[in-house]
């Protein structure tokens, strides 16, 4: 297509330079012609593209994962390209279904509020606030009228519907599926029209709600958008997708140390995933850190900590990420202990004898958050008591003052009986 649109050599430069960027670590760019002829049209007449991310506030956090497409709009945002930030407001009270295998938990209006305000707060720690619209989809989808809501339903089949992967393994399992959950695509749809949006971004699991918006905009009589899916990324443990609720994730809020400990453990085998989709850094370094790796001219734990690094001083600045490596290495490579491990106060009243039993140990003093988790962590053996590892989970621990207690390579306490 862009053989319609007449590009000089520099104009054609130009927009082989976007193409090589943006397509960089997309799965799917749907059609590749359009998107084309999109960046060239944009080259030729100083128009930007709108380029939109929808994000319903389901929790209030945001984490490493979330970066994925935030880090792609701001590619888009340093080419001169506008993001449109929607804030699903409205259709975070219906909950996406995407990859759910149960009908999703409504949110309060309240929840999400107070949701999205923590999502708008975080996000500029990547995105450009100058180039960036902010707008929440109760705009236009509240005032809707019910006749309009009924004509929007009918552009699409329930035969269409249940193309969705997870619809349809739902339905053969004979699992329920609520009316309103066939209308969140269509709403997420309906916010490229609202909007005229060009192109819109999302995870592999959002191809079905992305397409949507192009049935919609074709049946509006607007150009379609171009629709850029991007991975999952795997959280922590390698294999489930970062999530809160596997807790194997990484929060851009939380602290310095946090976030570097967590990125440590980040497994080798997804570094290079990691460098490419949730770092800032310039794709000649990350190249080079690649190729070092795959070579073995650079050791695993050098790039880890380079990781760590870049991901403290994303979040909280260069001075924060200095400390928090100095802290990694007195810590975890010298294995010295912490100077401010916290003193937790144990009742002599859950004692037996003197003794307590060591998952109970864990949970009491705020370690794990139960004896399920206190489980695995000595199964992974993670857990030491005064620098001795536990391997045994019906082991009854005498407790004394002072006694300190690990688990994993962040949690400390040190005992105080009353």
């Amino acid at each position: 297509m862009t053989d319609s649109i007449k590009l000089n050599s520099s104009q054609q430069q130009e927009l082989n330079r976007q193409w090589e960027i943006l397509s960089r670590g997309a799965v799917e760019i749907i059609p590749e012609d359009e998107f084309k002829h999109k960046l060239a049209r944009s080259i030729v007449s100083g128009k930007p593209i709108k380029v939109k991310l929808g994000l319903d506030p389901s929790a209030p956090d945001i984490h490493v994962g979330h970066t994925v497409p935030l880090q792609k709009l701001k590619q888009f945002q340093q080419l001169g390209h506008i993001v449109q930030l929607v804030i699903g407001d409205f259709t975070g009270q219906v909950g996406d279904p995407s990859g759910k295998s149960e009908t999703r938990k409504q949110l309060t209006p309240e929840q999400v509020k107070e949701n999205a305000q923590t999502y708008v707060d975080q996000l500029f720690k990547v995105l450009d606030y100058a180039k960036t619209e902010v707008s929440h989809n109760s705009e236009w989808l509240a005032p809707l009228t019910f006749s309009e809501v009924i004509g929007l339903a009918s552009t699409i089949t329930v035969a269409r519907m249940l193309e969705r992967d997870d619809f349809e393994k739902r339905y053969h399992s004979q699992q329920p599926i609520s009316v309103h959950e066939f209308f969140y695509p269509l709403m997420q749809g309906y916010d490229s029209v609202a909007l005229h949006t060009d192109v819109e971004i999302g995870g592999t699991d959002q191809k079905f709600n992305l397409l949507m918006g192009r049935s919609l905009q074709k049946e509006f009589g607007q150009e379609q958008q171009v629709i850029l899916t991007l991975p999952l990324i795997e959280g922590l443990d390698g294999v489930q997708k970062m999530s809160k609720s596997l807790n194997n994730y990484i929060g851009i809020d939380e602290e310095p140390n946090q976030i570097y400990g967590k990125a440590m453990s980040i497994p080798d085998e997804l570094m290079v995933k990691y460098y490419q989709l949730v770092t800032d850094l310039p794709h000649e370094e990350v190249s080079e850190i690649i190729a070092g790796l795959e070579s073995g001219s650079y050791h695993p734990r050098d790039a880890k900590m380079k990781m760590a690094y870049t991901l403290v001083r994303m979040y909280h600045g260069v001075e924060a990420a200095q400390m928090a490596e100095e802290h990694f290495r007195t810590v975890f490579q010298e294995r010295a202990l912490p100077d401010d491990i916290p003193v937790i106060e144990l009742a002599q009243s859950e004692l037996e004898n003197g003794e307590i039993w060591v998952i109970k140990l864990l949970v009491s003093l705020g370690l794990v958050s139960s004896n399920g988790e206190g489980r695995r962590m000595i199964e992974q053996g993670a857990v030491k008591i005064d620098e001795e590892k536990q391997t045994d989970l019906d082991a009854n621990i005498a407790v004394v003052d002072d006694m300190i207690v690990q688990v994993g390579k962040r949690k400390f306490a040190r005992i105080k009986l009353v």
